[in-house]
């Protein structure tokens, strides 16, 4: 409960100025607890049911594939299973994980890696650090030296090569 209660405050608010929460995951157990904790906000009415949910990573992909498979490995019933694994549209490709900065209005995308510093993630941090109406959203521990200890700190991550990318978007850190 103390997961939902801490999401659904931040998620509500970035989806009511029309902005992206982009939260880095990390793709095994983070991943599949957010989702889960998503489609529960969402049924329980407390996130729009329209809000669209992206998981952007391969490997989070098949690791939630493996609660379906797995049945008595887990606490969720299989509804539980169904729900999480239906919260998000399952971003496989590159070139999907790309198309997503097409889609206009809020989203939610859980990309990999965790702590920001590589996979992924990179690319829409590119796309939505630098605007006031999107979040960054970091659910997990960050270690010293990350970008997304960076973030934490309120420093702008690195760009490889290039200038430090501005931080206007809110980062939380629930």
């Amino acid at each position: 409960q103390d997961l939902l209660d801490e999401l659904a405050p931040a998620l509500a608010r970035v989806a009511a100025r029309g902005g992206t929460a982009v939260v880095p995951v990390f793709a095994v157990g983070r991943a599949q607890a957010l989702l889960h904790a998503i489609a529960r906000l969402k049924r329980d009415g407390r996130l729009p049911h329209a809000l669209p949910v992206y998981l952007d990573s391969p490997m989070a992909i098949h690791s939630t594939e493996v609660f379906a498979r797995h049945p008595g490995e887990h606490r969720l019933d299989a509804g539980q299973v169904h729900d999480m694994a239906h919260a998000a549209t399952m971003v496989r490709t590159p070139d999907e994980s790309k198309a997503i900065a097409s889609v206009r209005g809020p989203k939610i995308v859980l990309a990999a890696s965790g702590m920001a510093t590589g996979g992924r993630v990179l690319h829409h941090l590119v796309q939505y650090l630098g605007d006031h109406r999107h979040m960054v959203l970091l659910t997990g521990y960050q270690a010293p030296g990350t970008r997304g200890a960076a973030l934490v700190k309120g420093t702008g991550p690195r760009r490889r090569p290039g200038p430090d990318l501005p931080v206007r978007a809110e980062v939380a850190q629930p």
